[in-house]
């Protein structure tokens, strides 16, 4: 049998975190997430959306409320258009019309 992972004691260096600031994956996806939720907050078709973004390991997340679909596709299109961003979870939902009343 082989043990895919060397034992601890074999040359093993504790793995040191980068200095804040310095391109940590938190970092990172911190930064994405700014800049995707400034571009649908400035976009005007976004604007005034139900929008929440989040980032993990460079991927988008949006979630929240929109009005059509249309809307809902500029957002995704928005993300995907930041600098390092990995993949779109548009997990967008349409809002329902409202009913009239009898």
């Amino acid at each position: 049998m082989v043990t895919p992972w060397p034992y601890p004691d074999e040359h093993a260096r504790p793995v040191q975190p980068p200095p804040p600031g310095q391109g940590g994956p938190a970092d990172e996806d911190t930064r994405i997430a700014a800049a995707v939720a400034q571009r649908i907050s400035s976009d005007g078709t976004t604007r005034r959306q139900q929008i929440a973004v989040s980032v993990q390991n460079r991927v988008v997340i949006l979630t929240g409320i929109v009005t059509d679909p249309a809307t809902r596709q500029v957002a995704g299109d928005i993300a995907w258009e930041v600098t390092d961003v990995f993949d779109v979870c548009n997990a967008l939902r349409l809002a329902r019309p409202r009913r009239l009343a009898r």
